[in-house]
């Protein structure tokens, strides 16, 4: 008598810098494998009365899973400046000046985008300084 029974498949995780911190993302499905076992049955008077084992082997090897998770770290900091973070804010101000905020940054910083904020009033390219 043969039977199959299911061999469960494996889960490895790596690290991939370019996913968001924490992210999961399935790279290989994993898939079962499928063991076949041969018994030699024992019947008298029509009853089974043993069972004995003399052959397994794996017929389908199962596929571990790959789950790959992210490691990148998300920014906070607006990616129209340079040389200190300005953090996204419906507002930033430099800090030590009049403004109100609600956020504040410790200068000089370098406008390399739009100026969204306004840090560099005298438009030399440098914002708090």
């Amino acid at each position: 008598m043969t039977e199959q029974a299911r061999i469960p498949y494996a889960e490895r995780t790596v690290k991939d810098p370019s996913l968001a911190k924490g992210k999961r993302v399935v790279r290989v499905r994993g898939v079962a494998g499928v063991r076949t076992l041969t018994y030699r049955i024992t019947v008298t008077d029509g009853v089974q009365t043993g069972r004995v084992l003399v052959r397994s082997v794996v017929t389908r090897a199962p596929v571990t899973q790959v789950v790959a998770v992210g490691t990148r770290e998300t920014s906070r900091c607006d990616p129209n400046y340079s040389g200190a973070c300005v953090p996204i804010a419906s507002d930033v101000d430099c800090a030590g000046g009049g403004g109100n905020g609600p956020a504040y940054v410790q200068g000089p910083v370098r406008v390399v985008g739009d100026d969204i904020y306004d840090l560099d009033r005298d438009g030399d390219g440098v914002g708090c300084d």
